[in-house]
């Protein structure tokens, strides 16, 4: 198969490079005036932040990761990237949580308002997972190519510079081979690295995937391919899509969503969700905003802000006399069914890609592929038993 596909490319493609070559990346990135940002540990978590060196990346971490739960451990080896997704993801970057859109100044009697233009920026995102490659693919189709395009997002993401790193270590809430975004890196990136941290060397296997990054790869200290590497890479890959810690149910979860919008067990988690927005906050595809005006004390001066918003937030589905979804059964009915299934209306795809963040960010450690199964469940019953007969297998 050929490098973007969703496997890894074939031997003698790209090279190998060692931790020294990992450093003469962001060497290299840093001197092309790129901002880079990858993974480090802060505040007990792997987190995304501006690195000035390679010897920022996590090496030797790891995390364990269940429902509600988020541990940093020490691993045996050294392996800087094997460990899932923390609580940021690259939406942090190409869609920023807040954004001043103008401000507004009175003097003498004259208001002058002011619009915000973005400044320049090019990033370089070193560590891009699988899953989170497809999100920032989900991200472009929504803001960048749909009706409603976003200028701030377009600017960011028109410069940013990927280098995915394919997954061989997945976490307990992963599922991305459920929903088709991993642990091999789709297309997308510019370059990829398979990380290969054995009783060998460590190194890794790094093929390009643009001309921008064979560009940059040939200004690394890379070493001809060998098989035993590129066995090491390919076997880790497809151990890490064995070993995933989470799945959805095999069915045609559009069709699931459509056909359980009056099951029980809308009610059964509304009864444990605090509709907090977590799962919205920490979600790589999640694009709600809205609007905050702010003056300061004398009113002389007013600013406009774009921040985040939730679905799961008692205003976002305000109208006229009073909000839409006003319970909490409804609010999680509109999240759940829109990122699984009326995605796909929209935007021609689904908007989960299997990190599994909601699972580990909920306070109360709600879990999508158990809500998604308990659903199937209650679908597959005959109807004479309450059930809806209308989870259909997935073709």
């Amino acid at each position: 198969m050929a490098v973007g596909d969703g496997a890894p490319g074939p031997a003698g493609e790209g090279g190998v490079i060692g931790t020294d070559g990992l450093a003469a990346l962001v060497d290299v990135l840093l001197a092309r005036g790129l901002t880079v940002v990858g993974p480090t540990v802060r505040d007990g978590a792997i987190v995304l932040d501006e690195l000035a060196s390679a010897e920022q990346l996590p090496f030797g971490w790891g995390v364990e990761l269940e429902a509600g739960t988020y541990r940093l451990r020490a691993r045996a080896d050294r392996a800087a990237f094997a460990n899932a997704a923390g609580p940021h993801s690259w939406k942090n970057y190409l869609h920023p949580s807040r954004v001043r859109q103008w401000q507004a100044d009175r003097s003498a009697g004259r208001l002058l308002v002011t619009a915000d233009e973005p400044g320049p920026v090019r990033y370089a995102f070193l560590g891009v997972r699988p899953c989170d490659l497809r999100a920032i693919a989900v991200q472009d189709r929504v803001l960048v190519g749909g009706a409603h395009r976003d200028p701030v997002y377009r600017g960011r993401r028109a410069g940013a510079f990927l280098i995915a790193v394919e997954c061989t270590e997945p976490g307990g809430t992963c599922f991305c081979v459920s929903m088709g975004s991993g642990p091999a890196a789709g297309p997308g990136y510019d370059l990829v690295l398979t990380e290969v941290a054995d009783a060998g060397d460590h190194r890794f296997w790094v093929r390009s995937g643009s001309p921008e990054g064979a560009e940059i790869l040939a200004e690394l200290p890379v070493r001809a391919t060998d098989p035993q590497t590129v066995e090491a890479a390919r076997s880790g890959v497809a151990s890490a899509a064995d070993r995933m810690g989470r799945s959805m149910p095999e069915v045609d979860l559009h069709r699931l969503m459509a056909g359980t919008l009056d099951a029980p067990r809308w009610d059964e988690v509304a009864e444990r969700c605090l509709t907090c927005g977590n799962c919205t906050m920490v979600c790589p595809t999640c694009f709600c905003t809205t609007t905050e005006d702010v003056t300061d004390l004398t009113g002389d001066h007013a600013e406009r802000w774009r921040v985040w918003d939730s679905c799961f937030d008692l205003d976002h589905s305000y109208l006229h006399g009073g909000p839409v979804r006003g319970s909490a059964p409804s609010r999680y009915r509109q999240w759940l069914t829109h990122k699984l299934g009326t995605w796909w209306d929209q935007f021609g795809s689904s908007g989960c890609v299997g990190c599994g963040r909601c699972i580990v960010w909920c306070p109360v450690a709600i879990d999508i592929t158990e809500e998604a199964a308990a659903l199937h469940e209650w679908a597959a019953r005959p109807a004479a038993e309450g059930g809806d007969a209308c989870g259909g297998d997935r073709p």
